[in-house]
């Protein structure tokens, strides 16, 4: 599946934040401008010179449809976060930080982290938005991102995170079939035996649902 609509990001966090009804009680929406604020923050990455890297929810609408999020991910180095003074930093831990910018989310993952570095290194193309053409990561390097994750969450007992990262896993394995063999021996690199063989257990399932599905698909037969 191609999509060769330009996406425009600060529609998409807009409409995101519209739709969500947890917004809905008469709360004035901190973010009126926010078209105009995302194009100032990757113009702003661009003046910096920020080597920053794409990924999250709207990395993958280059990929597939229908996913929402109203906040902007980016992999970083924590130097980077020094050239950025505007942007307000709420948190941070050893591989994440959160910040703000003018009411917009932002959470940077940071190359402290070996896997995070190894994404932004081999697994980022530039892709064309509509605010401007943004380093994003690629297919194989958002997939190795959900992975990665996914053993931590299950730990967590967080059942939603879980199940969104499990969907967008499906829909870019069914539509991009990438090597998940090739995947799973580069987190290899990263990862313990016991949270390798959970994601293994994940891919398995997630490959036998896709299986199910395309025996009632009359263009995969």
């Amino acid at each position: 599946m191609s999509l060769t609509k330009p996406v425009q990001i600060g529609a998409v966090i807009r409409n995101a934040w519209a739709f969500n009804m947890q917004h809905w009680r008469g709360a004035r929406a901190p973010m009126d401008d926010i078209v105009q604020t995302v194009a100032e923050l990757f113009a702003l990455l661009r003046q910096r010179n920020v080597k920053s890297v794409l990924v999250g929810g709207i990395a993958l609408l280059q990929y597939i449809q229908g996913r929402n999020t109203e906040d902007i991910d980016l992999i970083v180095a924590v130097s980077s976060l020094k050239k950025l003074p505007e942007i307000h930093i709420s948190s941070t831990d050893t591989y994440f930080a959160r910040g703000e910018y003018r009411g917009l989310r932002i959470d940077f993952l940071l190359t402290r982290n070996p896997l995070f570095a190894y994404v932004q290194r081999k697994y980022s193309t530039t892709q064309h938005f509509l605010e401007q053409d943004i380093t994003s990561a690629t297919v194989h390097g958002l997939v190795l991102l959900k992975l990665y994750a996914l053993p931590s969450l299950y730990q967590q007992g967080n059942f939603a995170r879980v199940s969104l990262y499990e969907n967008d896993l499906a829909t870019l394995m069914y539509y991009h079939r990438p090597d998940m063999g090739t995947l799973e021996q580069e987190l290899s690199q990263f990862l313990g035996a016991n949270d390798l063989a959970v994601i293994q257990g994940i891919v398995a399932d997630i490959q036998q649902r896709i299986a199910r599905f395309q025996q009632g698909d009359p263009a995969d037969r």
